[in-house]
């Protein structure tokens, strides 16, 4: 072709590229199929991410999750949350679960860790149950299309957790209200075969300021101050089951150290690992089973470097 023909072919190139922008942009959002027992984590971030299966093809629980046995001091967390999350499995209404406390205690690892550990235990025979659990993580973005979601997983033959991490509000928005109206139940509620498991840093949600309101002039025409404060804990008390994680301990916080010491396989003197453990955490200013796992991180690199 001319060189000279080349100019007035880019009016029609442009044109070209323009339609196919269209047409990707009205292309529906991939849907990762939740039914694949292959999968078990999946990602939602709305209704034009679409749903993506985490990670290749697992055999093994669900990926990317710590070993129960790591998660120190949460004993009681653990059995509560197991026994709730095997009745699902097995097809029946368990509670929906918010795990709200300390930063950094294992509340998210929790949740991932222990339908792991159900998901291995249906695979190995051990609790009966009509097939794996599917895990599926909904971003901050995906909140407000959480009923789109809903929908689709309502004709889906699987039990399957929704994980909410890190949920906290600052206001009474669109998605307070609409996560609100789902866990209520009727028309618009979960399907039977949905549960909802969130963690927070916050009890109630909100900031305890907007709890209690800055004054009248904050308060809804007609309502009363104490019936504000009920108001806005309200989403709260949706969840049947309510499991505070607080701060470690120190004999907790060294528990979660040796745990991680012995799973990495690093060989160090009990009072020794101890002894840095604690100037660790002094250094970091808290005590918790992020801080113990990132200075056993720190460990094993100064001795892979040795």
């Amino acid at each position: 072709m001319p060189s000279s023909d080349l100019p007035a072919l880019l009016p029609v190139l442009q044109r070209i590229a323009e339609s196919l922008e269209r047409l990707a942009s009205n292309a529906p959002a991939p849907w990762a199929d939740p039914a694949d027992p292959r999968h078990e984590r999946f990602i939602w971030r709305g209704e034009k991410s679409g749903l993506h299966a985490l990670g290749g093809p697992s055999e093994n629980g669900v990926s990317g999750t710590l070993p129960l046995s790591l998660l120190c001091g949460l004993e009681g967390q653990k059995k509560q949350l197991l026994q709730n999350t095997r009745l699902f499995a097995r097809g029946q209404r368990g509670n929906h679960a918010l795990l709200w406390g300390a930063r950094g205690m294992g509340k998210s690892s929790l949740v991932r860790s222990l339908v792991g550990q159900v998901n291995e235990e249906i695979r190995a025979g051990s609790l009966a149950a009509p097939g794996t659990l599917a895990l599926v993580e909904v971003s901050r973005s995906g909140l407000g299309a959480l009923h789109a979601l809903l929908d689709r997983l309502s004709n889906v033959r699987r039990q399957v957790i929704l994980f909410l991490d890190d949920l906290s509000f600052e206001n009474e928005d669109e998605d307070y209200k609409s996560l609100k109206s789902l866990l209520d139940g009727g028309l618009a509620g979960c399907p039977d075969n949905v549960l909802l498991y969130a963690t927070s840093n916050r009890r109630h949600l909100m900031p305890r300021s907007r709890i209690e309101g800055e004054g009248p002039a904050e308060l809804p025409a007609g309502l009363q101050g104490s019936e504000t404060v009920e108001e806005r804990i309200s989403l709260s008390d949706r969840f049947g089951l309510w499991l505070g994680v607080h701060g470690a301990r120190q004999e907790d916080y060294l528990r979660i150290v040796h745990a991680h010491a012995q799973h990495r396989g690093l060989a160090l003197p009990a009072a020794e690992l101890e002894k840095r453990a604690l100037a660790w955490s002094l250094a970091r200013g808290a005590r918790s089973g992020r801080v113990a796992a990132q200075f056993i991180t720190a460990l094993a690199a100064e001795q892979a470097g040795t």
